[in-house]
């Protein structure tokens, strides 16, 4: 069976919503707090969570944390004057344990939402993360946006691509037509099984990850075009801990301009992108 029809063991973006009352209650209910850059300094340490299971940012192989945000982590420890203490685990419990002070920062790469600007601030974006639809290979009735007026979407549950489905209705009901019925999935990679089995007729995701599902599966999908704004994915930080930020922000600012992220981005996205904004402010 290919690897991308396994089910997940850990959905990557689900129930959002649901998470977003656990972040807001645990933040109410803990005791502990966000510790800012001179704290940090003083204890000699920064806590960072990065995911276990995100290709093509962050995963796992051969028992070794590899992707483009752990390439960044080994970088970031040879750039502080702390140690760097790297907790890995499921997607699930990275935001809630950074807006707590369980965590410092989640290097990770979550989509800057409205939402989630509401306890989290985020570094400068680090990849474009606009949304596209994925087709199956040689499908002639999708040739644009247009043509997935009344077709079947999937989409993972609770997703912030979940949250930008709006901005695709409102392009579709200009020319007239309509969004389709919205599937939603625990994960991409049950998405994308649906879709190559025709259950679905289109799967929306960001640009990279579907870049990359192309290039591993060129006989089966095809990459259509972008059906949001942009977004942008980034690293969380506790809301207003803005020393650690401005600290974080530098870092990734050097990076850019040593030429070691770019490099990065290339190596693990395929393309470097040097127009980032340095902020962002999202609609959704």
């Amino acid at each position: 069976m290919p690897s991308f029809f396994r089910p997940a063991l850990l959905s990557r973006r689900s129930l959002m919503a649901v998470l977003a009352v656990p972040l807001v209650f645990a933040a109410m209910l803990s005791t502990t707090r966000a510790a800012t850059l001179d704290e940090i300094k003083k204890r000699g340490y920064l806590v960072v969570a990065t995911e276990d299971d995100f290709r093509p940012f962050e995963f796992v192989k051969d028992g070794k944390p590899t992707g483009f945000d752990n390439e960044m982590v080994e970088l970031l420890k040879k750039y502080a004057p702390f140690e760097i203490r790297q907790e890995i685990l499921p997607w699930t419990g990275i935001l809630a344990g950074v807006s707590t002070g369980k965590y410092d920062i989640a290097i990770t790469a979550a989509i800057i939402t409205k939402e989630r600007s509401k306890s989290l601030d985020f570094t400068s974006p680090i990849a474009d993360a606009t949304h596209y639809y994925v087709k199956r290979k040689g499908d002639a009735s999708i040739k644009s946006v247009k043509d997935l007026s009344g077709k079947t979407v999937g989409v993972q549950a609770g997703s912030a691509l979940l949250g930008r489905l709006p901005e695709l209705k409102a392009e579709l009901e200009k020319g007239g037509g309509t969004l389709g019925k919205v599937v939603e999935y625990t994960s991409y990679p049950e998405a994308y099984q649906d879709l190559a089995l025709s259950r679905t007729d289109y799967v929306v995701n960001t640009i990279i990850n579907l870049k990359t599902l192309v290039a591993e599966k060129p006989a089966v999908f095809e990459l259509g075009q972008p059906v949001s704004g942009k977004s942008f994915p980034a690293w969380a930080i506790a809301k207003g801990n803005t020393s650690l930020l401005a600290y974080m922000n530098e870092f990734i600012a050097k990076q850019k301009a040593a030429g070691t992220m770019p490099a990065l981005q290339k190596k693990w996205f395929g393309e470097a992108f040097p127009d980032l904004p340095v902020t962002f402010t999202p609609e959704f």
